[in-house]
């Protein structure tokens, strides 16, 4: 039976026409015929549920855990009463550590006097657009589970991660990139499902980009861009659209086709996003990039800003992945080169969004997985999901200021614990979207992003 929807209809026809060769008929008013037949894109801006503070984020995973207490929450209790044994959770059980007060120097930065460590001078010289929250914890100790829950809000099962929410909840700011794009030179823990979209749409799921002198291979020869090219692409779409109307509309096949889609768009915009040339030295020199680099987390910097001046609405950043990260169990000095290979790119990357006008429109989150236990018997520091700092900035966040108040060794929350899903929930909200409204219909159960909590901390919002 033929379907009632007339547009169907005589695409349809044209398509059968087309394909004996109508007589009379140029090409490319056939194709014409077809565009205007089926016009329609996937990924459609979509409203939120409010009005936005923020259109795009940018999300900095700094894997494997950096610590709280030598990085943004000062102990000087800690640092007085270091080595004094108290009783100290382990990964596996609890016994008597002597507390490890930290090597690195604190002191008030920018006009808001917010307290930063000596490895991050730069980021610290930026102190007024942070918002530190002080108070973060998540569920489970192990890298595994805390790394996805930071991305998906489970601990337990891989569910969809936040940048795939928001492409769901939101759409595409530019049809020829993909919404979610994922820079990532080295898996983390949890592999490629800390940006999967599992149950969503498979449109919605990360892209990965991996630094280097290709990070999208073939996409060097841009594709023509002529007028009867498009059409063409038109019809080729409308025929991909009735192959999978065919099939029961199968969105593993509609997400094939919505990739070849971008595909074509990436040729056209990519190579230019990743074509540095066009960077002035003074900004280079502000990220601290070097001529010929493309794979540093400076590098990585610079071109989520360029992705997100393209319109992408969502940029992740995974600074290492599994091995070699921020993993400081035999020496806290581990920290020092960590901290020097994205303390000026970030510093950078909040200066450029704005000198360039992308501030107000633009929520940076910096984040990990856990932070560090204030008690070891070595130089280094545990696991610890109790209460840890990550940082948001932007246009949409009040800056210079600190959310929530650790006890004096900076192990637990004592005012405005911040969960994993108030951390989820204040970012939906930034980006326009009631995280209690975000859901999407799975095996008889209606799925969000932060399960069935999740607090807005409106206090921390511009």
């Amino acid at each position: 039976m033929e379907p009632a929807d007339p547009r169907i209809t005589s695409r349809r026809g044209f398509l059968s026409r087309a394909a004996l060769g109508a007589a009379g008929v140029p090409l490319a008013s056939q194709l014409a015929m077809c565009a205007r037949a089926f016009g329609g894109r996937a990924l459609e801006p979509q409203p939120g549920t409010h009005p936005a503070r923020a259109q795009q984020l940018i999300f900095v995973f700094l894997t494997g855990g950096f610590s709280q207490v030598d990085t943004f929450d000062d102990k000087p209790q800690l640092r007085k009463d270091h080595g004094k044994p108290v009783p100290g959770e382990s990964l596996r059980e609890v016994t008597t550590q002597p507390l490890n007060g930290s090597p690195f120097k604190f002191w008030p930065r920018g006009e808001s006097g917010l307290v930063i460590s000596e490895l991050f001078p730069l980021l610290g010289d930026r102190a007024d657009d942070l918002c530190v929250i002080r108070t973060l914890h998540t569920d489970i100790l192990e890298h595994f589970q805390a790394v996805l829950a930071m991305h998906t809000g489970s601990a337990t099962v891989p569910l969809p991660s936040l940048g795939a929410w928001l492409s769901y909840g939101l759409g595409t700011l530019n049809p020829n990139l993909p919404p979610y794009v994922v820079l990532c030179e080295k898996l983390p823990y949890a592999g490629s499902q800390v940006w999967d979209s599992n149950f969503l749409p498979p449109e919605h799921q990360g892209m990965r980009l991996v630094p280097g002198k290709q990070p999208s291979p073939h996409l060097s020869s841009p594709a023509p861009t002529a007028t009867l090219a498009e059409l063409e692409a038109r019809m080729l779409a409308d025929v991909n659209a009735l192959h999978a109307e065919a099939r029961g509309n199968d969105p593993n096949l509609a997400a094939r086709i919505h990739s070849f889609h971008t595909a074509r768009g990436m040729m056209r915009v990519a190579p230019a996003v990743f074509d540095l040339g066009d960077e002035t030295q003074a900004t280079r020199d502000m990220y601290g990039l070097p001529d010929g680099d493309n794979e540093s987390f400076a590098w990585q910097c610079l071109v989520a800003r360029r992705l997100v001046e393209q319109g992408v609405r969502t940029v992740e950043l995974i600074d290492t992945g599994a091995s070699n990260n921020w993993d400081s169990h035999g020496d806290m000095q581990d920290h020092r080169p960590k901290a020097q290979r994205v303390d000026r790119a970030l510093a950078a990357l909040l200066t450029d969004l704005k000198q360039r006008g992308l501030w107000d429109n633009t929520l940076v989150a910096i984040c990990t997985e856990f932070g560090r236990s204030p008690w070891d018997p070595g130089k280094g520091r545990n696991h610890w999901h109790r209460a840890f700092s990550s940082l948001l900035a932007g246009g949409a966040i009040k800056g210079g200021t600190a959310y929530g108040v650790t006890d004096e060794y900076g192990a637990l929350p004592i005012e405005n614990p911040v969960h994993v899903h108030d951390y989820h929930a204040t970012i939906l909200h930034a980006m326009g979207i009631d995280h209690k409204q975000l859901t999407y219909r799975y095996a008889g159960r209606d799925f969000r992003l932060t399960d069935v909590a999740g607090n807005v901390l409106h206090d921390v919002l511009a």
